[in-house]
């Protein structure tokens, strides 16, 4: 055996290992509503070796990582055969992201690449960078993944850094062969973290929208919206009513969008969000819920105050720091709840809960009274009912 085929070798029982680790509970993070998990379930150390490495010894003689990857994160999540499987965002050294699809037996660690990315098809007018992927199993038997398409943004020629973000849309039956789809429509200007919603309403598909003036601010845009299209063959949204706002001096006010596909329940409709606000470090990413009627998804019907999950320790640092964003979670038939969210734009983890928790939390837990005053009289309620329980021990 050469020297190469034995470095060769070393590399690929090097990850093999790294793969096979075991995951477990952070015991320091339980606060009764959710459990983190210890490792970033995806990471760029997950990318397996032969997408990255040159093994021809006359083309790589030195055994260099000829095509680098920076970043593993903002994955789309299924339960499809039995299998957790998550459409994450790769991320090259070369700045641009693709679609590949990691599997795992257990949702919490183990999770493999499958044997190649997705090859996703191009409309007319080519993207130059796709990500940020919400798969949803919808009614109508197909699984849909909807995107962001980034482009140059052709009405400022001479600006080489001025973007445009649209919807882009693909579906499949197997999560291999996709079906691209024409770009969603609407009137809005600008489009991210648009969702599709998992049943027909009044016999059309309804999507949540992030209406937004330019590629990073929203501007005029209020916050999470909602718009109805007679098909996604040819989706356009007409008008976009606003489902979830942004508010001053809450962990929205600069801009929200939504996550993954909301998941039903018997007393609602749950959803997981991320919401942003600026600070003097820069722009602050944290995640969190509200729910909506069962008959009208778009009416808000709890809405508990503040973060659901916010960047900790590692979770900190990374491309994009103190950000957590997620666009896929995954609820078994058992009630468990996988929540897959990355951190500062660079890993993927997950955290894990239930439906009932969640419902628990979205329904008892305050709601932001807006004022500090507000806060310490919830606070102070609390304390009292609290002090009430302890005199009784």
């Amino acid at each position: 055996m050469s020297d190469f085929i034995g470095k060769v070798r070393a590399l690929v029982a090097q990850q093999e290992g790294f793969l096979s680790r075991k995951n477990e509970p952070d015991s320091g993070t339980g606060n009764g509503i959710f459990q983190r998990w210890k490792n970033p379930v995806v990471s760029r150390h997950h990318v397996p070796v032969s997408w990255r490495y040159d093994f021809n010894e006359s083309s790589n003689p030195w055994l260099m990582e000829r095509q680098g990857i920076n970043a593993t994160f903002n994955a789309g999540a299924i339960k499809f055969d039995d299998k957790y499987l998550v459409a994450v965002r790769v991320e090259g050294v070369d700045r641009k992201s693709f679609f590949a699809i990691a599997e795992s037996g257990n949702g919490v660690d183990g999770f493999r690449f499958w044997d190649k990315p997705i090859v996703m098809p191009e409309t007319e007018r080519p993207d130059t960078n796709v990500y940020d992927m919400r798969l949803t199993r919808h009614q109508d038997g197909w699984i849909y993944g909807l995107f962001c398409t980034e482009r140059k943004d052709e009405s400022r020629p001479q600006d080489i850094s001025a973007a445009e973000a649209q919807c882009g849309i693909a579906r499949t039956r197997d999560l291999r062969s996709w079906e691209r789809l024409p770009d969603l429509v609407t009137y809005s200007g600008q489009q991210r973290n648009v969702v599709l919603h998992p049943e027909f309403v009044d016999g059309k598909y309804a999507l949540y929208t992030r209406p937004q003036d330019g590629f990073i601010s929203v501007g005029s845009g209020g916050g999470i919206g909602w718009g109805l299209t007679d098909s996604m063959e040819s989706a356009e949204v007409t008008e976009e009513v606003l489902v979830d706002t942004k508010v001053y001096h809450t962990i929205k006010e600069v801009k929200n969008g939504l996550g993954p596909a909301p998941i039903k329940t018997a007393q609602g409709w749950l959803h997981l969000a991320h919401g942003v606000r600026n600070t003097a470090a820069g722009l602050r990413y944290v995640l969190y819920m509200f729910m909506t009627d069962l008959e009208r998804p778009w009416e808000v019907i709890h809405r508990p105050a503040g973060h659901l999950l916010a960047p900790e320790g590692g979770e900190r640092l990374g491309d994009v720091s103190n950000v957590l964003f997620s666009n896929g979670w995954i609820a078994d038939d058992s009630g468990e709840v996988f929540i897959y969210y990355a951190s500062s734009d660079t890993r993927l983890h997950v955290a894990t809960s239930t439906v009932d928790q969640l419902i628990d939390y979205c329904i008892n837990t305050p709601g932001d009274g807006l004022r500090s005053a507000t806060s310490v009289t919830s606070r102070i309620d609390l304390i009292e009912r609290n002090a009430a329980v302890l005199r009784d021990l």
